[in-house]
């Protein structure tokens, strides 16, 4: 019997990266899923998986900075499982042709990262949130970056919405524990997903070396792995967390120990 049996999670961009790892962790203590992502062949791949291993999954297809598709994303996962305990609002970009500084930064762009990154925190908190309340609380659970917290070069936009990201855990976290919601962050370093994986093929190169030097400058000495996040996502959500809310979990590998070292690294995170 998993930690989660009868219990329903709804993970925003869970059919890849970080997301698929949070979503199969979840699975794998016995929750029904909901997949939240805009890739529908990856997200029904990911169902058709879990749901062959004998657990329960659905996807639903959406872009979390739509109101409306944010709505039904929840309303929909809600309906298929029927009942939310956990949100991980883990949907996250940081296009590889959007590395700026301010004044060359395209509004467009930094409108789109601020509506994925925190806009869509926003949304889906906002829709879920009465779901959570109805089955007698249960966590959010904000998917943030150690970049809210210490940035590089080039990513306003992205240091910013996770920045944001952060006082809106805070907040939320403020507003919802005398309704037994927690809210807690999670701020991960260089995690070996997708959106890191296309930065080294961007590099040029040998990707592998490429990925072994983000991994380097981490004091463990190699890049984290969806499943580090997952385990933090799991503990935040569980009975065994019900005294924290509000704060932020580091899942790194000592790279915010570093100082302002860190800031000079120039390993793309997530």
């Amino acid at each position: 019997m998993g930690e989660y049996m009868g219990k329903v999670a709804l993970v925003t961009g869970g059919a890849l990266g970080i997301g698929k790892g949070i979503v199969e962790g979840f699975a794998r203590e016995g929750a029904a899923v909901a997949i939240a992502d805009v890739n529908r062949a990856a997200a029904e791949a990911l169902v058709a998986e879990l749901t062959s291993a004998g657990g329960q999954a659905v996807a639903t297809i959406g872009d979390v900075a739509s109101a409306a598709d944010a709505a039904r994303m929840v309303s929909e996962s809600v309906a298929a499982l029927g009942r939310l305990d956990v949100l991980v609002n883990n949907a996250g970009i940081q296009p590889i042709d959007a590395y700026f500084n301010v004044e060359d930064t395209p509004e467009e762009v930094w409108d789109r990262i601020l509506g994925v990154n925190l806009k869509g925190v926003f949304l889906m908190s906002k829709f879920a949130i009465p779901h959570i309340r109805a089955a007698g609380g249960g966590a959010v659970i904000n998917i943030a970056s150690v970049q809210g917290l210490q940035s590089m070069p080039g990513v306003p936009s992205y240091a910013a919405s996770k920045g944001g990201v952060l006082s809106l855990t805070r907040n939320m976290a403020l507003d919802y524990a005398r309704q037994n919601i927690r809210v807690s962050a999670i701020c991960p370093g260089t995690i070996d997903s997708e959106m890191v994986r296309t930065a080294a093929r961007a590099e040029g190169g040998d990707i592998h070396a490429n990925l072994q030097r983000y991994g380097a400058f981490h004091p463990v000495g190699r890049l984290g792995q969806p499943e580090d996040i997952a385990q933090a996502a799991l503990f935040l959500a569980s009975e065994r967390a019900t005294f924290i809310t509000g704060g932020y979990l580091t899942v790194d590998g000592g790279f915010m120990a570093q100082g302002a070292w860190a800031s000079s690294a120039g390993a793309p995170e997530r």
